[in-house]
């Protein structure tokens, strides 16, 4: 059991419950670390607070009051609460540390391992599969973080001579301040969650919290081929170790069409590989990339890719109907994300996309609509879309207004052959909940065609 070496706070504001809040609640008490808990929209009833409030932790609901600043020294906020926040807002002001749950996960490690992954997309997908090589290796790995599992949790109860993963949102790494993981992997930048950030600038210096700290003695996994990745590694002191679909990199991991390699050493076949798509081969090779600086076996790595499908929600194959081929992307959330998932396929293609409307600009994926047939769109960014689709030249357009008929309608517009690609470019918070319950909405109607 992990704890708090030297923890120099004596009061502490976990803002926020959910899974992060409550776990890190959890773990501060048993450190003996006075806090109090503030939740919006948590209810007296809800099981969470009633099982805080018999640990004998102190929870304030249903508002943000300023006088909760006026005792504490550290905040610990759910990485979701945007810094605009009134009660994050005068905590600037004071200079009151506002950290996420990531920053606890650090400083409760006894020295133990730590990589993290992160990028505007392919975190889940990469991180899936380093855990997977890990596992097929035999070596002692544990996942958390972005992908489900609180960091925090699995930090404090790390052995020795295990190692943690995680997948890391800019959400989390803005509220990093000593955070540092031996490897690192910044995937790629693109315009993501500007709504939350406010700029792209922003959303960079966030997501460059995953090296700023990191010294000579650690690596840097990045992007060879993404101009804004390439650019802002130099900052970093790391050892770079760059990943490239495009040139042959002697110092990373690279491709030449037919291989994948990491410097000097062929290390699969692509032929082998079931995942499909060019930046499915990108994540590939940044996961190969740290998993070899760890000295996992290429075997292990060769085994897990003549299996390894995809992580759910991401190009995910659903099935085969009636010769139609139905692929689950609900996890692209941006516009880059339905870019990859359209040049994945070069067959005819109908795509179902629309949801939140988050100020974007769709004209980017104007080129890679030449394969796509027919547009079935809902959600609140559907004239947009709608219009972009024109632009393009589609004729063939329909705005739905739910899964259900988005399904039925493309699969009426569809023959043998084609492709039925749910991929939104957009989040889902404008009907669902989260992309998962979109996405298996989605898969759920499949199962109701004839």
């Amino acid at each position: 059991m992990n704890n708090f070496k030297h923890f120099p706070y004596k009061k502490v504001l976990v803002l926020g419950l959910a899974k992060s809040g409550l776990a890190t609640a959890e773990v501060l008490d048993k450190n003996n670390i006075n806090l109090i808990v503030n939740d919006l929209s948590a209810k007296e009833e809800d099981p969470i607070v009633q099982k805080l409030k018999n640990q004998g932790i102190e929870i304030i609901l249903g508002s943000h009051p300023l006088e909760l600043l006026d005792e504490v020294d550290l905040i610990v906020k759910n990485p979701g609460i945007p810094y605009t926040n009134k009660l994050l807002s005068e905590a600037i002001n004071r200079k009151i540390p506002i950290i996420t749950e990531v920053e606890l996960t650090y400083q409760i490690l006894n020295g133990q391992d730590l990589i993290g992954i992160t990028g505007s997309n392919g975190k889940t997908t990469t991180t899936s599969l380093v855990a997977e090589f890990f596992k097929e290796d035999k070596q002692k790995l544990y996942t958390a973080g972005n992908i489900g599992t609180v960091s925090i949790e699995v930090a404090e109860k790390l052995n020795e001579d295990e190692s943690l993963l995680l997948e890391l949102s800019s959400f989390q790494l803005q509220g990093t301040k000593e955070f540092k993981p031996h490897i690192a992997a910044l995937l790629n930048l693109y315009e993501a969650h500007l709504d939350y950030h406010g700029s792209f600038s922003n959303y960079s210096e966030a997501k460059a919290g995953i090296f700023s700290n990191q010294t000579e003695k650690d690596f840097l996994v990045y992007n060879y081929d993404d101009k804004e990745v390439s650019d802002i590694v130099k900052r970093g002191k790391a050892t770079l170790v760059p990943f490239s679909i495009k040139l042959p990199l002697k110092n990373g991991a690279w491709t030449d069409g037919d291989f994948l390699y990491f410097k000097n050493e062929k290390i699969v076949n692509i032929a082998e590989i079931v995942l499909v798509g060019d930046h499915n081969i990108s994540n590939i090779l940044a996961a190969i990339a740290i998993s070899k600086l760890k000295g996992i076996r290429n075997q292990s790595i060769r085994n897990v890719l003549k299996v390894f499908s995809g992580v759910k929600h991401r190009l995910e194959y659903v099935c085969e109907k009636h010769g139609r081929y139905f692929y689950n992307d609900s996890k692209a959330t941006n516009i880059l994300a339905t870019e990859q998932a359209l040049k994945a396929f070069d067959t005819p293609t109908i795509l179902l996309a629309g949801g939140l409307d988050r100020g974007d600009d769709f004209s980017p994926l104007i080129p890679y609509l030449k394969n796509v047939k027919a547009l079935v769109l809902f959600g609140e960014t559907k004239e947009k879309l709608k219009k972009v689709g024109i632009t393009a030249g589609i004729s063939n357009i329909h705005l739905v207004e739910t899964m259900k008929d988005a399904v039925e309608t493309a699969y009426n517009q569809s023959q043998r052959k084609d492709i039925i690609l749910l991929s939104p470019a957009c989040a889902s918070w404008d009907q669902y909940k989260t992309f998962e319950v979109r996405g298996n909405l989605f898969k759920e109607n499949i199962k109701e065609i004839d």
